[in-house]
């Protein structure tokens, strides 16, 4: 199935890459990239004549219907490996010990070292866990790779991709040998982690947010929240306002009616007075 989805890619985008002579021919290797579209995972593969294997949520491996069974179907096909995410921690360890074994038969594996899609475009902080734990742990050697233009080929929401034609740029390989033992230092981890972000700059040519892309994505919900709110306050007032001035004009237009009812009445008597006096002799 890989390379029937990959020579189809290939075809209906002809996707540009750099550095391919930068992926061994056979050994384990990790390949760390950026996270701009969903069709990431799908692009790289299409472009290397290794298998490259990512984890996704267990959830596209197990939902039920002949839908579900096209979606496993097609998820294995091109190198997804399941992992169950229920707690975040658990998802973790799940991620880095399933990195591990691929890594551990000599294949390539691949990853996201921000751990969720850039929300903007930008490249934000790598996450310490995974990425550098699985390096540490294996020895293997990490290859930055920068994802171009992919999400403007499926941007966040769309279903129907757009010819856009992406590219793919792949780093030298780095050695982290040197941390070897010391996979548990946090400082060792963050280290390992800022080293292969700024490679990953360098080559994509992102614009760097020092911060976690989970964290950005708070921001913007309860950034999006507030103003929804905002609006609906808005449009809250405004019908009180609206109502109030109805109420007002309502409230006029009695006292009006009243006046010329009074109006009326007054001039129906001094009729009837004028009335009385021309009539009395």
């Amino acid at each position: 199935m890989k390379v029937t989805i990959g020579g189809s890619l290939k075809l209906a985008f002809r996707p540009w890459v750099e550095g391919l002579e930068n992926v061994p021919a056979e050994g384990p290797a990790i390949l760390a990239s950026n996270h701009l579209s969903f069709s990431d995972s799908f692009f790289l593969p299409a472009v290397l004549d290794r298998k490259v294997t990512f984890i996704a949520k267990a959830e596209y491996f197990t939902t039920p219907g002949v839908k579900g069974r096209m979606t496993a179907a097609f998820f294995k096909g091109v190198g997804q490996l399941p992992v169950d995410r229920s707690g975040a921690r658990g998802a973790g360890e799940a991620a880095i010990r399933s990195g591990i074994e691929v890594l551990e038969r000599g294949e390539l594996f691949g990853l996201y070292p921000e751990g969720t899609r850039s929300p903007d475009g930008r490249l934000y902080r790598g996450k310490p866990g995974g990425l550098a734990r699985v390096a540490l742990a294996t020895g293997a050697p990490v290859l930055p790779v920068a994802m171009i233009d992919t999400e403007k080929v499926q941007p966040p929401g769309k279903v129907v991709p757009k010819l856009v034609r992406p590219g793919i740029r792949i780093g030298e390989p780095l050695d982290f040998s040197r941390y070897q033992g010391m996979e548990h230092d946090r400082f060792i981890l963050r280290a390992v982690t800022d080293e292969v972000m700024y490679e990953i700059m360098k080559l994509s040519g992102q614009e760097y947010v020092d911060m976690y892309a989970t964290a950005m994505k708070r921001q913007l919900v309860e950034a999006a929240k507030a103003e929804k709110d905002a609006e609906k306050a808005e449009k809250a007032e405004l019908a009180r306002a609206e109502k109030a001035e109805r109420e007002a004009a309502k409230e006029a237009a009695r006292e009006l009616q009243q006046e010329l009812r009074r109006e009326a009445e007054e001039e129906a008597l001094r009729q009837r007075a004028d009335g009385q006096r021309r009539s009395d002799p």
